[in-house]
């Protein structure tokens, strides 16, 4: 890719971007959201036209008219927004577009033959053919798209924040899988967030930033802050602030607590001013747990209690009103609404500050929106942008400004820093630590054990659905945690 230019508007998404890829090689693709990497991928892939540069696949020139013919050519992408028809079946979104037929029949037998193959090769042959993808948690969703892209036989892949809906073990595998693509001369573009990943995987390294490359070279041959100097332009900050707030009375509390989708009981108690995390594998009974709490999940046993309201009943109208903010793990399905603007989404849950006499002011509202996306760093053209049109990140800023602007006392975040770069991954911690200090209370679900364990006062390990132990953070490492989500029994403290 040499010297690629793409406009949205006043806004120019790349300016002059070279960009190679070399047979059976890893390349990281890097950047802070909104660089400019999606776009980059999304010309590669046909899905948008570039608007200056060229492009050229084993010497020559390549202009995709779309998908398909990039598909054809031996490209297959995995994006980090999973891109499923959720009505058909797991083997159907694996075959789409690339059905094996005879005389105009499908070959079911074959297809599904190669389905198979495809899903043992990460592991999951488990996943029901015939099950719709709607019925799938994200990270089944997630292993279902790589699938999708093994099966295929592709020449160039690319990954985009693969591993972000991955447990650990899935991850390590998915790295297998990678490095026996690579011997297999597959050329892979690969993007994440999480540096020590790109580590593992990678031979060399592209950074974009602010839609221009800003560094390449041999992974092996940076260190890891020399990368994120060229991603943020200059030092982070200390990534995990401790500032010292100070844990006060019981804020929620969820006694002998049984949802519909939960396999057991849970008592948990959060503390005002605090920051209590919970661990566990993928499918571990976390967000299951939280999305009771909020009443999205119907209940089947027990309650939650909120300080000075007393026992919750109802649903997510209720708890709003109880001062609960709830930030899914899903963004796209049910965090945001993807086809309204980015001041529908920021100040839907909280209109109240700008009515008057039962009349909605479009001005008061969208200064507000102003104020949040200048005060989160949110790459938008202005606040009547649709969402859909953001980036991932910029996507889950919006998730998290619509909270902030709710002024909710009780924050339950699940999975919040996922597919969201190292910067503003510190100004989230930053956030969660400033609620902190102002007497608010987080309820966090995290994959990433390091940032439990750099954040959290408490953190409680799901295993299976139940709750193995909570204790201190300090009273955790990053061995034990392990230790405890995987064999459900509790770990002996450092």
């Amino acid at each position: 890719m040499e010297s690629i230019v793409k406009d949205f508007g006043a806004t120019r998404a790349l300016d002059g971007v070279s960009f190679d890829l070399r047979r059976g090689e890893a390349h990281a693709l890097l950047g802070e959201n909104g660089a400019g990497k999606s776009t980059l991928i999304k010309i590669l892939s046909g899905a948008v036209m570039p608007d200056g540069g060229a492009m050229s696949i084993d010497g020559r020139p390549y202009a995709p008219s779309g998908p398909l013919e990039s598909r054809g050519a031996g490209i297959s992408v995995i994006y980090q927004e999973l891109n499923l028809a959720p009505h058909l079946s797991v083997e159907d979104n694996i075959t789409l577009g690339r059905e094996d037929h005879r005389h105009g029949w499908l070959r079911r037998r074959a297809m599904r033959e190669r389905v198979r193959r495809a899903l043992s090769l990460v592991h999951h042959a488990e996943i029901g053919l015939q099950t719709p993808v709607r019925q799938l948690g994200v990270a089944s969703r997630q292993i279902v798209e790589i699938a999708r892209a093994l099966a295929e036989d592709a020449k160039i892949l690319v990954m985009d924040e693969p591993t972000s809906s991955l447990s650990g073990e899935d991850a390590r595998r998915l790295f297998e899988i990678i490095r026996s693509l690579k011997a297999r001369g597959v050329g892979i573009i690969y993007i994440s967030h999480f540096l020590e990943e790109v580590q593992q995987v990678a031979d060399r390294f592209t950074v974009l930033r602010d839609g221009k490359k800003a560094g390449e070279g041999e992974i092996a041959a940076h260190s890891l802050d020399a990368i994120i100097r060229m991603m943020v332009g200059g030092e982070v900050k200390e990534l995990f602030p401790r500032d010292g707030h100070s844990v006060g009375g019981t804020a929620l509390e969820a006694r002998a607590l049984k949802g519909k989708k939960m396999a057991a009981a849970v008592d948990l108690s959060l503390r005002r001013g605090e920051i209590l995390g919970l661990a566990g594998l993928v499918g571990s009974g976390r967000t299951e747990f939280l999305r009771t709490v909020f009443g999205l999940d119907r209940l089947e046993a027990g309650g939650v209690s909120v300080a000075e309201i007393g026992l919750l009943r109802g649903g997510p109208r209720s708890r709003i009103a109880a001062g609960l903010g709830y930030l899914s793990e899903d963004r796209q399905g049910e965090g945001l609404a993807l086809s309204q603007s980015v001041v529908d989404n920021l100040t839907l849950s909280r209109f109240s500050p700008f009515v008057r006499f039962g009349w909605l002011s479009l001005s008061r509202q969208r200064r507000t929106a102003w104020e949040w996306i200048r005060r989160l760093n949110i790459k938008a053209r202005s606040p009547l942008q649709e969402v859909a049109h953001l980036s991932g990140g910029n996507q889950q800023k919006v998730a998290l400004a619509r909270l902030l602007h709710q002024d909710a006392e009780i924050f339950l975040m699940d999975e919040p820093t996922r597919g969201i770069d190292i910067g503003s991954k510190s100004q989230i911690y930053e956030w969660m630590s400033e609620l902190a200090r102002g007497g608010k209370s987080v309820l966090f679900v995290s994959s990433y054990f390091p940032e439990l364990l750099g954040v959290c006062d408490r953190i409680a390990v799901f295993h299976r659905g139940q709750l193995v132990e909570t204790r201190p953070s300090a009273g955790w490492t990053e061995e034990s945690l392990l230790a405890a989500a995987t064999t459900g029994r509790p770990a002996a403290e450092p």
